[in-house]
């Protein structure tokens, strides 16, 4: 579990295929003491498992499904990587809570600035689109970020100056593309809207239980 409060900045340093998936090896801007192998270690978002440890190089195994879902998938040689360690429940939670279990990409489509803010339109498929709302949450390469408003294909987001200075997003251009997680928090109320829309019931009245009937009814729909 992550908070999306990134730690620091990395450097791709090397890129191995192994079977399907891939290895891949990272240079951290800073301090990993107190890391240790098994840690997990969200790289743009994405958790990833620690299998090596050397000063502050460290390297992770990626699965066929991470390449696919996210942009580690057509990372580079260079590359400069969002780095986040697991949250400890005795931290602060100054983000929003992140799985760091990438739901797709997004394509940043414009960035303008709006006095000390940078202004950042992403465009997502719907099906990350019907997750987010305005002034929700929603990690961007793994930086929890609040929504400004968003429609079905795309959402903005505001990026102060620390932020852009701390993380990839700051340098990120037109047409690049990022990893997106949904707050997971919509995503679970989904299910069990759905799950309870699909139960086996006796035909008659409502029995008052939380259904997209009743939603609707009560104005959240």
């Amino acid at each position: 579990m992550f908070t999306g409060i990134i730690e620091g900045l990395g450097t791709i340093s090397a890129i191995h295929p192994s079977g399907r998936g891939s290895r891949i090896s990272v240079i951290s801007d800073f301090d990993l003491t107190g890391t240790r192998i098994g840690d997990s270690i969200a790289v743009n978002g994405a958790c990833l498992t620690a299998v090596s440890l050397q000063a502050r190089r460290f390297t992770v195994d990626v699965s066929p499904e991470t390449l696919k879902r996210s942009v580690l998938g057509r990372i580079k040689l260079g590359e400069r990587v969002n780095l986040e360690r697991a949250l400890r429940l005795s931290d602060r939670l100054d983000g929003h809570l992140v799985s760091g279990h990438i739901d797709g990409m997004g394509t940043l489509h414009e960035r303008k600035t709006l006095a000390n803010a940078i202004i950042i339109t992403f465009g997502v498929e719907k099906s990350l689109s019907r997750y987010m709302i305005e002034k929700g949450s929603v990690a961007v390469d793994g930086a929890s970020l609040t929504i400004n408003s968003c429609d079905s294909s795309t959402f903005e987001v505001s990026i102060i100056p620390q932020t852009a200075g701390l993380t990839t997003i700051g340098f990120k251009k037109v047409g690049d593309a990022v990893n997106i997680e949904a707050d997971m928090i919509g995503k679970y109320v989904e299910r069990f809207v759905l799950n309870r829309e699909s139960a086996d019931r006796k035909p008659g009245p409502s029995d008052g239980g939380i259904d997209m009937t009743m939603l609707a009814k009560s104005g959240f729909i």
